[in-house]
């Protein structure tokens, strides 16, 4: 059986709450009438839908793959809070990254990952972990960038490329050869301004690149 060229790796399914709107027996049914043998549900900080995906997943025939869009905190400078002066600047988001489970330990430790944002984080509501919680429960565990909206993707649109180029070089020893840049061309402000020079920087580490089209709606229609 032909399969198609193409194969998603971040995918929003309904359990993304206010966000995706794909139900998992459609995602399966997607991928099977696409021809897909594989496909990686990854939701914005949690793995409601896990044991669903994997098992309407498996009984399609296609490969589940298990995820995780993760909030990552920004760091020193970067992370707002108060200044020199002692007067609060404006806050800012944590950069987003995605996790593919490898193996066993690589799904424990992405439960741990997601226990730590919402049991440790100061606000339940805006659950994140620290870059030094990524490294420490990095086993196991497959890393996207995380495209415009990851800590690489987010600097070099800010002009800081030397700042990019050393957190890059931070994942890679955190996750060896489990870690890809990824590349988007949704239309999104910001895309094509970076895309040259992620390339640069994958070519110049020796990364992997990888292509994705990160989905919210089963179609055109839905959206």
């Amino acid at each position: 059986m032909s399969h198609a060229g193409f194969v998603h790796l971040r995918v929003h399914s309904a359990y993304s709450l206010s966000e995706g709107a794909i139900r998992i027996k459609d995602l399966a049914s997607l991928c099977r009438d696409g021809k897909m043998p594989a496909v990686a549900v990854t939701d914005t900080n949690n793995m409601f839908g896990a044991l669903e995906f994997s098992l309407t997943a498996a009984d399609a025939g296609v490969q589940p793959i298990i995820g995780c869009q993760v909030a990552l905190a920004r760091e020193g400078a970067d992370a707002g809070g108060q200044n020199m002066a002692g007067r609060t600047v404006q806050y800012l988001p944590p950069d987003q990254v995605v996790l593919l489970v490898q193996d066993d330990q690589g799904y424990r430790n992405l439960l741990k990952l997601l226990s730590i944002a919402y049991m440790d984080s100061e606000d339940a509501e805006d659950p994140k972990v620290t870059f030094a919680e990524l490294e420490a429960h990095a086993e196991g565990l497959i890393a996207l960038t995380g495209g415009v909206g990851g800590p690489v993707g987010r600097m070099l649109l800010d002009g800081q490329d030397d700042h990019a180029n050393d957190t890059l070089k931070r994942m890679s020893a955190a996750f060896g050869d489990r870690l890809y840049v990824e590349l988007q061309r949704h239309g999104v402000a910001g895309e094509a301004k970076i895309e040259e020079r992620l390339i640069d920087l994958a070519y110049e580490l020796n990364l992997p690149l990888v292509a994705t089209n990160e989905a919210f709606f089963p179609d055109k229609p839905m959206y």
